[in-house]
C-alpha cells in the first residue's frame, strides 16, 4: 500500500475550488447576450440571430458548470456540512438581491400609480388603457402557482422522510403546474389590450410580470434538474442542497407573484 504524505491531506472541511473556465465563459456569453438584446430593441439588423446563438452558449456553459458542481457534491464528496452552510448563505444572499430587484419594479409602479401625473390623465390606469381583469387568467395563475408551492413542499418533506415516490410525484406535478402557468401567462400577453410601449402602465406591467415569468422559467429548469437527480439517486434525506436551493427559489417566486397580483392586477385594475 502506498501512503500519501500528510501534507497532501487538508485539515479543514472547506472546498478549495479547482480552476474552471465556466464562470468566465458564462459571463462573456451573458454580456454578449444582453448587448445583442439591447441592439435588437434598437432595430439593428440580424441581431436576433446573435441572441439565439448566445442563448445556446449560456445554456451550454451553465450546463457544463452545473455538471462539475454535481460531480463535486455527489461523487467527490466536496460538499461537507460547512460547504453546504456556505452554499445556503450564498443562495440566501442571492434571493435577497432578487428581492431588491423586484422592489425597484414595485417602486416604479407605485411612484406613478399613487399620484398619476397630468400626462397620464391624473388617473390609474392611464386614459385609454384597460387593465387585465384580475378575476380571470391572473386568478387562475395565482391558484396554479400557489398549488405548485404546496406540491413542491410535499415533495421536499417526502424526500426528507425517505418517501421516494412522494418526492418524485410532487416534483413532477410542480413542474407541470409551472409549465401551465407559463403557457397561461403567454396567453394573457397575446390577448391583452395594451403593449409594453403603452405609457408607464404598460412598461411597469410587462417589466414586472415578464421578469417574474423569466424567474418561473429559471425555477422550472432548477426543479427539472432536481427531478433528474432524484431519479438518478443523487439525493439523500440529509444531503440535497441543490434541491433545497431550487425549492427556496420557487417559494420566492410564489411570494413575488402574490405581491404582483395584489398590487398590479387587483389594486391597479
Amino acid at each position: 500500500m502506498i501512503y500519501k504524505p500528510k501534507s497532501n491531506f487538508q485539515n479543514h472541511p472547506f472546498h478549495l475550488v479547482s480552476p474552471s473556465p465556466w464562470p468566465l465563459y458564462t459571463s462573456i456569453s451573458l454580456f454578449i447576450l444582453t448587448t445583442s438584446i439591447v441592439l435588437f430593441m434598437h432595430n439593428f439588423q440580424l441581431f436576433e440571430y446573435l441572441i439565439f446563438v448566445n442563448i445556446i452558449n449560456v445554456i451550454y456553459s451553465m450546463g457544463l458548470w452545473f455538471r462539475d458542481i454535481i460531480s463535486e457534491g455527489t461523487y467527490l464528496g466536496n460538499h461537507t456540512y460547512s460547504v453546504q452552510s456556505g452554499i445556503n448563505m450564498g443562495v440566501g444572499l442571492f434571493i435577497i438581491s432578487e428581492v431588491f430587484f423586484f422592489l425597484a419594479i414595485f417602486w416604479a409602479f407605485f411612484h406613478s400609480a399613487i399620484s398619476p401625473s397630468v400626462e397620464l390623465g391624473t388617473q390609474w390606469p392611464p386614459i385609454g388603457i384597460e387593465g387585465v381583469n384580475p378575476f380571470e387568467l391572473p386568478l387562475l395563475n395565482t391558484i396554479i402557482l400557489l398549488s405548485s408551492g404546496v406540491t413542491i413542499t410535499y415533495a421536499h418533506h417526502s424526500l426528507i422522510q425517505g418517501n421516494r415516490r412522494g418526492a418524485l410525484y410532487g416534483t413532477i406535478i410542480t413542474i407541470i403546474l409551472a409549465i401551465i402557468f407559463t403557457g397561461l401567462q403567454g396567453l394573457e400577453y397575446t390577448v391583452s389590450s395594451f403593449t409594453i410601449s403603452d405609457s408607464v402602465y404598460g412598461s411597469c406591467f410587462y417589466f414586472g410580470t415578464g421578469f417574474h415569468g423569466l424567474h418561473v422559467i429559471i425555477g422550472t429548469a432548477f426543479l427539472t434538474v432536481g427531478l433528474w437527480r432524484i431519479i438518478a439517486y443523487h439525493f439523500t434525506d440529509h444531503h440535497h442542497i441543490g434541491y433545497e436551493s431550487g425549492i427556496l427559489y420557487w417559494h420566492f417566486v410564489d411570494v413575488v407573484w402574490l405581491f404582483l397580483y395584489i398590487s398590479v392586477y387587483y389594486w391597479g385594475y
